[in-house]
């Protein structure tokens, strides 16, 4: 039964993101091989196996990685359709344990808010990687987009309007595995920085952002992990220390300008709209570090 797992996670194949199975065979690959040291099987798994799993981890994984290694066990017994022993009263009070022993706060990234944008801007080359890089940090802070999100955009997404600015159709996202999309919009500004990389780039790709060899455009998209790299870049050029070049990440657009919305003064429900949010409680965890005193005159 123990070797059947993997096979049974090929049924989700398609149904989640790929960063999410990514999660799932990592933590189920993580529970396997303790059990293999503390010579136990793997599946069925009984509640005391499992809290024990739980605290054992606990020595060494922050309470959210734990909880993550708990799904993932979950999620192989249903599949392998076997009774489930993480709904067990010994399991919630050995995850409880594991919590309570070690409190933290969430990681956020630091927000990339409009004063850091300005600066990150004004330091981008003059090139054709300086004209690309502008018109990505400038619209992934507009359009509060996910890493993944900004490098899909292809041309066909935006909508040049008479206003000059854009309207962006974001097809799919992290909470949106359907694909029915949000719509978002610019501002004229970054909508001319857009048009300006793209008057360079031409029409030898359909990618809104694509790489860039030898000084010519390559008809592909970019990797997600090129926006974190842009961003650090730009921190780093700009004069930042280290310390602060670290707190920034891919996702440091989308909180920061959200931050800057909450403190200009828009409600909830705008910026939810604005950022593509389902949920009140996840928009709070990004604006609890808004530097927005209310006592301020």
């Amino acid at each position: 039964m123990s070797l059947e797992w993997r096979e049974a996670f090929e049924a989700l194949e398609g149904a989640y993101a790929t960063s999410t199975m990514r999660g799932y065979y990592s933590d189920v690959e993580a529970y396997v091989a303790w059990c293999e040291t503390a010579r136990c099987t793997p599946f069925p798994a009984s509640a005391a196996q499992v809290s024990a799993f739980l605290e054992a981890e606990a020595e060494g994984k922050a309470p959210s990685t734990v909880r993550r290694r708990l799904y993932g066990i979950r999620k192989a017994h249903r599949l392998l359709g076997l009774d489930d022993p993480t709904r067990d009263e010994t399991v919630n009070l050995a995850f409880r344990r594991v919590r309570r022993a070690r409190p933290s706060r969430p990681e956020q990234a630091r927000g990339l808010t409009s004063a850091h944008l300005r600066r990150f801007l004004a330091v981008q080359p003059d090139s054709p990687w300086g004209l690309r890089n502008a018109a990505m940090l400038s619209l992934g802070y507009e359009l509060m987009t996910r890493r993944s999100e900004l490098v899909a955009l292809r041309d066909s997404d935006l909508e040049f309007r008479d206003d000059g600015t854009f309207r962006v159709l974001i097809r799919r996202s992290k909470a949106d595995q359907e694909g029915r999309g949000r719509i978002a919009f610019t501002s004229s500004d970054t909508a001319r920085c857009v048009l300006d990389w793209m008057d360079w780039r031409g029409d030898c790709t359909n990618w809104l952002f694509c790489p860039i060899y030898k000084g010519h455009a390559i008809d592909r998209s970019l990797s997600d992990s090129t926006v974190k790299t842009v961003i650090k870049t730009a921190a780093k050029s700009a004069g930042y220390p280290p310390g602060e070049v670290r707190a920034f990440s891919g996702h440091s657009l989308r909180v920061g300008a959200a931050q800057d919305l909450l403190r200009r003064g828009f409600d909830t429900a705008a910026i939810m709209r604005a950022g593509g949010w389902k949920s009140v409680s996840v928009l709070a965890r990004y604006l609890e570090l808004a530097e927005q005193n209310v006592w301020e005159t």
